[in-house]
């Protein structure tokens, strides 16, 4: 049986998933059942690889083979195609109904137990004006040999009504604990037990067919950023890695320039959200700055007291990053984006409706256009002329990102690559200007600017010369690349 599962994941800690089933928030009783879950994947993981994941569950004596689809990779909002067939055993069934014969070819014959998933399922049913939602409440963990993941998550499945709703009933949740959204499947959490754990999680590339739609390239784009900034602040929280804390603030730049790219489609739709994402990306900074100076200190006093202004920073990010208002920005997000098609009738004066490439062949051509004007002569320029071709240069850069694979014919991926390397490279010169631009500001704040050792991290005037230079060098290689759209 195939079917479409359209659900809203949530994170939340065990101390508060006892508060929540003490709350009573959900009026009726809850079923509860010990669920046992055994994925399947080859060696090399060619089920995963082909954007598939195979289970069988067992709850009590029955057992459910559930094969699933990856959707339009939303964060948070989860749309799948699953196809559902029981069996006997532990041991897969893929026929002619399924896809993996004809994905995996000779391989599906290899597929074998890989990790297992073992949780307390509890499930009620919300029924509110027209909508119904199922409630899972899921307690436990992956395993994988001797290596294992807790789980402890809700997960709200639209049975029929507005997707809206999920986003609302969620909220309720947040009022009664606090929730973060979650973007990790079950599967995603055993595979992630046969890799050691990053210390960051870059961008991943971005899934569009080229026929797609300039309102779904919107939504993919954002759904990656939010994808990115969950993991990563995750893993900043759990490990203090400023590499976790970078990564966290580029999502969030990214996101942010999502909007500014696509803003002739949205118009001042989600007005109130950049100004939400500008507040986090400024408190992100703030950790990150101090990053920054601790990595051109030299050993000393001047060094000891950055590092430890940078452990206090890091704290009172971690508290503001648990409260409410940082919380709900990217359930927030997520819901804006789900439910805007930016047609004729809404949002701005580009219709979301027609091919992504057209517009982004425009959008790439204006902001390469704004970079090759305002950048002309960066060393007779002042810090701030200098800090907006830097962001010129951001948005150009994701915008080369979200767009690439728009432009996938060999000779275009090749440009493009070469292109996002010169992109990249004055994106960093310009980094480092900036980076010697603020420094005295940081320090300032810290009232530490007359301090022993203070010089070195403002660099001479020789310093900025030669990052001048650098800059400009950059400037030309890139208006000597050519363009890949």
């Amino acid at each position: 049986m195939m079917t479409d599962e359209i659900e809203l994941k949530l994170e939340v800690s065990p101390a508060d998933a006892d508060r929540l089933i003490k709350s009573e928030l959900f009026a009726n009783d809850a079923k509860v059942a010990k669920l046992v879950s055994i994925y399947f994947d080859t060696s090399a993981h060619a089920v995963a690889k082909a954007g598939y994941s195979l289970r069988i569950r067992r709850s009590g004596k029955t057992r459910i083979q559930t094969i699933k689809a990856d959707g339009p990779a939303a964060a948070g909002l989860f749309v799948r195609t699953e196809w559902e067939r029981a069996v006997d055993g532990d041991v897969p069934v893929l026929d002619h109904t399924t896809p993996l014969p004809t994905v995996l070819g000779a391989e599906a014959a290899a597929v074998a137990p890989l990790f297992q998933v073992k949780v307390e399922r509890r499930k009620w049913t919300v029924v509110e004006e027209g909508t119904k939602i199922e409630v899972v409440l899921d307690r436990g963990e992956a395993v994988s040999g001797d290596r294992s993941e807790p789980i402890c998550e809700i997960e709200l499945e639209l049975i029929h009504g507005d997707p809206s709703a999920l986003f609302n009933l969620a909220r309720k949740i947040d009022a009664v604990v606090p929730v973060h959204l979650g973007v990790l499947t079950k599967s995603e959490r055993g595979y992630r037990l046969d890799a050691p754990e990053p210390a960051s999680i870059k961008a991943e590339p971005l899934a569009l067919n080229v026929d797609v739609r300039l309102s779904d390239a919107f939504k993919r784009a954002i759904h990656a950023c939010i994808r990115q900034f969950r993991l990563n602040e995750a893993l900043l929280v759990k490990n203090r890695d400023p590499h976790a804390l970078h990564q966290a603030r580029v999502a969030v730049r990214r996101m942010r320039s999502a909007f500014s790219i696509f803003r002739p489609m949205i118009g001042d739709d989600g007005a109130a959200l950049r100004d939400e994402l500008k507040w986090l990306a400024s408190i992100l900074g703030n950790a990150r700055d101090l990053d920054v100076l601790l990595g051109r200190a030299s050993p000393g006093p001047l060094r000891d007291r950055i590092a430890s202004a940078r452990d206090q920073d890091y704290d009172d990010l971690f508290g503001t990053l648990a409260g409410q208002r940082a919380r709900v920005i990217m359930l927030d997000v997520a819901h804006f984006v789900s439910q805007g098609h930016w047609n004729d009738s809404e949002g701005g004066d580009v219709d979301g409706a027609q091919p992504a490439k057209i517009f982004a062949a425009d959008a790439l051509s204006r902001f390469r256009r704004r970079i090759k004007r305002r950048g002309k002569n960066l060393a007779a320029a002042d810090d701030a002329a200098r800090h907006e071709v830097r962001k010129d240069a951001k948005k150009l850069r994701y915008a080369s990102e979200f767009f690439a694979a728009l432009f996938s014919r060999k000779r275009e991926q090749r440009r493009q690559k070469r292109f996002v390397a010169a992109l990249e490279d004055l994106q960093d010169r310009l980094g480092a200007l900036n980076d010697l631009a603020t420094a005295p500001a940081v320090l300032k704040r810290l009232g530490w600017d007359d301090e022993v050792g203070a010089d070195e991290l403002l660099a001479g005037d020789a310093g900025k010369k030669k990052l001048l230079r650098r800059a400009d060098d950059a400037y030309d290689e890139l208006f000597d690349t050519k363009k890949f759209w």
